[in-house]
């Protein structure tokens, strides 16, 4: 059993019922210590949630291919800047997700988003059934955020059948605990209605492309959680970028610049 940080059961239970609330948890995605102070400053922030895909590029590794003890550094040093509860993108939970899990859970992380990447279904649900047990293990009511990627692999399939498969998963995550089925790649109403007719309310997670209905709307449908993945770095980095030319340009650095928090 992990040495679990003091708060970490209340955290999680924070969590939990922020999934079970009827108003949608809007979770802005982050990738270090200073992005997480920053998101965690804004009023109306309940919940900090990591983006695999900014953290791994922040250390210089492409989407999926951050080893798994970089992922755990990167996460420690998000944990340790907030108070908040902390909700952790750990890409597929590597090659023994419950490990994973449980040592995410001793740097104090609350829940965690796991993809299954379109594993053949019994693997795809032991791996939920480790995750959950793990939680279970160190006492927490730990979130998993159970991904099924059956829109975002194999677009070229029709729509029917990745709408069928992701009921298929999406059950059988729930049926292990799982609190949540995230589908990203759904962004249209008429498909959201339909996950939601199938798993029920309040237990559908989305990404929020570009193109996506406000929070609001998905709410209306029965939505429990939107998160933003990579975006909010993207569009950071598309700041500091800006900036770049500009001072090159003989600019100045604006006089209304934030301290950081």
């Amino acid at each position: 059993m992990a040495s679990v940080p003091q708060g970490t059961a209340e955290r999680a239970a924070v969590l939990k019922a922020l999934h079970e609330s009827p108003e949608i948890l809007r979770v802005v995605n982050v990738w270090d210590a200073a992005s997480a102070r920053v998101v965690a400053a804004v009023p109306g922030t309940r919940a900090i949630a990591t983006a695999g895909h900014s953290v791994a590029a922040s250390f210089g590794y492409p989407d999926g291919g951050m080893p798994l003890e970089v992922a755990l550094a990167g996460l420690r040093t998000v944990a340790a800047a907030v108070d908040l509860p902390v909700t952790a993108d750990l890409d597929d939970g590597y090659d023994e997700p419950g490990e994973t899990v449980r040592r995410a859970i001793g740097f104090g992380v609350v829940g965690a988003n796991i993809e299954d990447r379109r594993r053949p279904l019994k693997e795809a649900v032991a791996r939920v059934r480790a995750v959950v047990r793990a939680g279970e293990k160190e006492g927490i009511p730990f979130q998993l955020n159970a991904r099924t990627d059956a829109f975002l692999l194999g677009p070229e399939r029709p729509a029917e059948e990745r709408l069928a498969e992701a009921v298929e998963r999406g059950r059988a995550f729930l049926d292990e605990g799982a609190a949540l089925v995230f589908v990203p790649g759904v962004v249209r109403p008429e498909v959201v209605q339909r996950l939601v007719a199938a798993l029920g309310r309040g237990r559908i997670s989305l990404l929020g492309l570009p193109g996506a209905l406000p929070a609001a709307e998905y709410e209306a449908l029965g939505v429990a959680r939107i998160s933003y993945g990579p975006l909010p770095q993207r569009v950071a980095l598309r700041a500091l970028r800006d900036l770049a030319g500009d001072l090159y340009a003989d600019g100045v650095v604006p006089e209304d610049t934030p301290r950081l928090t």
